[in-house]
């Protein structure tokens, strides 16, 4: 089995991806924990602080069972500092050439950012079959999702961008669909506040959901 086939295998299993933006490694260890304790073992840590790289070494240290990717990996440095600080895949808003290439070169498997047709046709030109459609509520939702499952049935969606628990299982309901990110389940006032309850009880509550939409 591949890393990219196991790590599928993974986000098919948890099906949701929480997305969070942390100010230092000491909360990033705390929402991990947090995510577990509710049944989530998943973790997207974005590169929009300069204390990524540190949370995502402290994260695999102190959590190694969960699955662990970089967000917003823009640059070629981006992803080879987050292979080498431990992740399992790399996801972005867009589709940068170079990334892919070199997140294929480095076995790191790696889900760029789509949001039209021609997008996905260049983005299954490189070879790619798994996208992120970001962001996927200003595209048109689940609406654009079945239109351009249609044509392109070969490519797998992790769906981002304005997703919430009230719409969690209408997306995972698609079988075009393998995951969604869920910025919502670790927003940044809930980090700020020490409110790691709270992001539990979150976690909860959508692994309750994507369960219902499994076996709906």
């Amino acid at each position: 089995m591949t890393r990219e086939t196991d790590v599928l295998l993974r986000l098919g299993r948890v099906r949701l991806v929480p997305m969070a933006t942390v100010d230092d490694a000491d909360q990033a260890e705390l929402v991990a924990h947090a995510l577990v304790r509710g049944g989530l073992r998943c973790l997207e840590l974005t590169f929009r602080t300069e204390v990524t790289l540190e949370a995502i070494a402290r994260v695999r240290s102190a959590v190694p069972e969960m699955l662990l990717g970089a967000g917003t990996v823009l640059s070629v440095e981006q992803a080879q500092s987050a292979a080498g600080a431990g992740v399992d895949f790399a996801v972005a808003p867009g589709t940068n050439e170079e990334v892919v290439a070199v997140c294929r070169e480095i076995g790191l498997p790696f889900f760029p950012g789509v949001a039209t047709p021609s997008e996905i046709e260049r983005a299954r030109q490189l070879g790619l079959r798994t996208l992120k459609v970001f962001p996927i509520a200003q595209l048109g939702g689940v609406c654009f999702l079945r239109a351009v499952s249609v044509t392109y049935p070969d490519v797998r969606f992790v769906a981002s961008g304005g997703i919430d628990a009230a719409a969690l299982s209408v997306y995972l309901a698609l079988p075009s669909v393998l995951a969604c990110g869920g910025s919502w389940l670790v927003r940044p006032e809930l980090l700020r506040g020490g409110r790691f309850d709270e992001v539990e009880r979150l976690a909860r509550e959508a692994v309750k959901l994507s369960l219902a939409a499994d076996s709906s």
